[in-house]
């Protein structure tokens, strides 16, 4: 499996054609992005990669960590692939791995889709992180597994989908990373505030939100629109928190508007 800065890295799409980075929420794995892969890749040069202390990547996490840390991550992998200037599009966690960057590194980014994101910390979704944690700590990652979909995914399409969700139980579990990993990202994600830095931001962004996110409110990316310069909003009326996953065709076009606007 090719590593390079000590994560897990994979290539799709033309050599030549403009890199597209994507980073993905807290699970923090690569695999999260394949509804979305073949259509990005049709015109773009797509790396996808796994976080630090997820999947296939080094488990070792620092105490604490941040998601400046998780940013300097991007940065050493980029700086260890000769990828001097990318897109990146950041799902939940990954979004705001894109926001640190277009502050401490904004050279490095083209331009910036952040999916569900959020720029401080917003009461709700802590609630549903601390009730995450709960699960983990009282009954164990199969449990923390058998909820995930609850806080990601509509209902409805919950109950259409429920036989692949269950088949797709035991490889979680088996690429399951250790439960302090979790506690220490969920901590980074929560502590997250950039609320008086947003002016500093000069990336072109676009913050894409799902109405019925069940997980992050779409008022926390508010402040987004509003508080960068330029900054675009897409609203998606349904798809829930993973809403790439549930409805790749409109956030596929979604995305590819605005990369090559």
């Amino acid at each position: 499996m090719p590593h390079a800065a000590d994560l897990y890295y994979e290539w799709h799409g033309a050599d030549d054609a403009p890199v597209v980075i994507l980073s993905p929420g807290l699970g923090g794995s690569a695999g999260y992005w394949t509804p979305n892969l073949a259509a990005l890749a049709a015109q773009y040069r797509v790396l996808l990669y796994d976080h630090r202390g997820t999947a296939r990547s080094d488990r070792a996490l620092p105490q604490p960590v941040t998601v400046d840390d998780m940013a300097d991550d991007l940065i050493a992998l980029m700086d260890a692939l000769g990828i001097a200037t990318a897109h990146l599009i950041g799902h939940a966690a990954g979004g705001i791995i894109g926001l640190a960057m277009a502050l401490k590194a904004p050279d490095r980014l083209a331009k910036l889709i952040v999916v569900n994101g959020w720029v401080a910390p917003d009461p709700h979704f802590a609630r549903c992180f601390d009730v995450r944690l709960t699960l983990l700590r009282c009954a164990g990652p199969a449990a923390y597994v058998r909820a995930q979909p609850i806080f990601l995914y509509p209902a409805d399409w919950i109950s259409a989908h429920s036989a692949a969700l269950d088949a797709e139980e035991p490889l979680h579990l088996s690429h399951f990373p250790p439960p302090e990993n979790i506690e220490r990202r969920v901590a980074a994600l929560k502590a997250f505030d950039i609320a008086d830095r947003l002016g500093e931001i000069g990336v072109p962004v676009l913050a894409i939100v799902a109405a019925d996110d069940m997980l992050v409110p779409a008022s926390a990316s508010d402040r987004i629109e509003t508080g960068i310069a330029g900054a675009r909003r897409v609203t998606m009326a349904w798809g829930g928190h993973a809403c790439n996953i549930t409805d790749p065709d409109r956030f596929n076009a979604i995305t590819l508007e605005f990369l090559e606007d």
